[in-house]
């Protein structure tokens, strides 16, 4: 593709040519393949990976693969176009703020009585989005690494190899721990850049030394400073900036040329179905024509519930083993703030004062019922547009109103996510009949048990005690709670109640296409589809069990693990291909 840019550009300046090029028309030419590369592609085939998806597990496969096998050719299908080059808080405010709202979108259906609210308070499940790069270009970049009993429920063999690569998988998401931010420009820096640390602050410092004593609260098990994928070091001389795909990935592509490589990449290409015989995938119908698969390995990356949605109508008879598992996290959010001078802070000695924890816990001491409190810190500083890129996610932020009522005060940001129960039979992603769409055909339902009540109890109530017992050294009377919206709420004494903190949906979806020693599990311990030969599953769907950590370091860990059992296979395929060579020619 690259090839031909120059060409290309002279050509167009040859007569005047199209006077209205949208961005898809730009960047088609430039990175995507056209309509008739596109065709070459089905005619041609001879990939060794076809990875369905463009997110992190999709890149993590690739960039691991074609380091292995760097004259591999690889093929990416992904459903819908490019909408940003980077994550939103690399870019204007104004971008963060409107994007994200209007970029989800839903390929399934919440069932009636979720819908209700039978089920309690859960109401909905977050979408996905379906852009190069997938959430990655609006997620909050925290990377927790799970101990083996925070993994609980998986397999050994599995805890082992995925263990074996979290560093690799933080090199690729650039992760960093928040008391190790540090702006890395040289003595002579520009003027009005500042060589200040940022997150790594004396509020960061103060909140920490706090926190050691977290363990005095019902339930807390640790804490630590935040791992966050925006280590800007990697990048350029920036000391943050939040990890995305799509730059990575089109580097990606660019770069694997000078290896003898190939990585070519279709957008807007919805996968459909897969055609498959005697347990072999053959084909993939796309909403841009057929894809023969040939002797490529067939690798599933987009999400969790889309693959299952399509294995659900490729594969009938495996209707009853898939999407019949099911977890995701509950969300409270809370947010307090505490006097300064009760922190002993000095808000003169910082240009920005933000800080990030993450505190875990377990009910009882059952790893069944985990929880952890994403907790950011935010004293007086610039607002919002500069704030954005430092503090984890955006709706986690400090609204201006809450900054600028907060002049003397630390504002505490606390997003806790709690452990839904992969045991509960009333949670399910199963196939939907009435749906004659095979890309949204699926149902979800969402029902709250026993044990997640527990656990949603044990974290709200772990999280004031952490507020008001740990982090204001003079009395409980000393946290004051937002209550209202954002921008037009106010301070008050008085705890946010249930309505107000806990939110109606769930996220970080998990456990549809489980992996598993036992033949009932969807997935086995290579990660392929059980009944294939040549389709492999990635991402959150394979969790036997939830957890509460965020998903993305370990998705990303059993993603580069994938690679190299394919690439393992790949290499085996071609030893015996020379060796039947040899064969042949010495019998002539």
């Amino acid at each position: 593709m690259s090839d031909h840019v120059n060409e290309r550009l002279a050509d167009d300046c040859a007569s005047p040519g199209l006077q209205q090029p949208t961005m898809f028309e730009v960047m088609d030419g430039l990175y995507f393949l056209s309509d008739s590369e596109f065709k070459q592609a089905q005619e041609d085939g001879g990939y060794h990976l076809i990875i369905v998806g463009s997110g992190f597990c999709a890149l993590a496969v690739a960039k691991r693969f074609l380091k292995n096998n760097p004259s591999s050719r690889i093929l990416i299908l992904e459903r819908g176009p490019l909408l940003l080059p980077d994550h939103i808080h690399n870019l204007p405010l104004p971008f963060a703020r409107k994007l994200c709202k209007r970029s989800e979108t839903f390929p399934w259906t919440v069932s009636a009585s979720t819908k209700r609210g039978e089920g309690g308070t859960i109401r909905w499940q977050h979408g996905m989005m379906p852009f190069v790069g997938g959430r990655s270009l609006f997620w909050s970049g925290w990377c927790p690494r799970p101990t083996p009993e925070e993994m609980f429920g998986w397999p050994e063999d599995t805890i082992r190899d995925v263990r074996a690569y979290f560093g690799t998988a933080e090199e690729l998401l650039h992760v960093q721990r928040a008391d190790e931010v540090d702006n890395c420009n040289p003595p002579s820096v520009p003027r009005g850049i500042s060589n200040k640390k940022q997150t790594s602050s004396s509020l960061q410092q103060v909140v920490g030394k706090l926190l050691k004593s977290a363990n005095r609260v019902k339930d807390i098990d640790k804490v630590e400073p935040a791992l966050l994928a925006s280590n800007g070091k990697c990048i350029n001389r920036n000391d943050t900036q939040k990890f995305a795909v799509p730059g990575e990935l089109l580097k990606l592509a660019h770069g694997c040329q000078k290896g003898g490589g190939e990585l070519h990449i279709a957008i807007n290409a919805t996968v459909k179905k897969i055609n498959h015989q005697d347990g072999v995938a053959r084909y993939l119908e796309t909403s841009r024509g057929v894809i023969r698969i040939g002797d490529a390995q067939l690798v599933l990356a987009m999400g969790s519930m889309p693959p299952t949605t399509l294995v659900q109508n490729s594969f009938p008879d495996m209707r009853s083993a898939v999407g019949e598992r099911f977890s995701s996290h509950t969300v409270t959010h809370i947010v307090a703030r505490i006097p300064i001078c009760d922190l002993t802070y000095d808000q003169q000695s910082e240009e920005l004062k933000i800080g990030a924890f993450y505190i875990t816990g377990t009910v009882g001491g059952d790893y069944k019922k985990q929880f952890h409190i994403q907790l950011r810190a935010q004293g007086p500083g610039h607002g919002a547009q500069s704030e954005q890129r430092y503090i984890p996610k955006l709706g986690s932020t400090a609204s201006q109103k809450q900054l600028d009522t907060s002049k003397d005060y630390a504002v505490f940001i606390c997003g806790v996510l709690g452990e839904m129960d992969a045991d509960n039979k009333d949670n399910w992603f199963r196939y939907n009949p009435n749906d004659s769409d095979p890309t949204t055909n699926s149902v979800v339902q969402l029902y709250e048990s026993a044990s997640d009540k527990e656990t949603w109890d044990a974290m709200d109530a772990a999280t004031f005690g952490i507020l008001e017992t740990v982090l204001s050294p003079k009395g409980s009377d000393r946290v004051q709670y937002w209550h209202g919206k954002p921008e037009s709420g106010d301070w008050d004494d008085r705890r946010p109640d249930r309505g107000e903190r806990r939110a109606d949906f769930v996220l970080h979806e998990s456990s549809t296409l489980h992996i598993g020693e036992d033949e009932s599990a969807p997935v086995d311990l290579e990660y392929r589809l059980r009944g294939t030969s040549n389709v492999y599953i990635t991402g959150g769907a394979l969790w036997p069990r939830g957890g509460s950590w965020n998903p993305t370091m370990v998705m990303v860990a059993m993603a580069q693990h994938l690679a190299d059992i394919l690439s393992n296979k790949s290499q085996r395929k071609s030893e015996k291909g020379s060796d039947r060579c040899c064969i042949l020619k010495s019998k002539l």
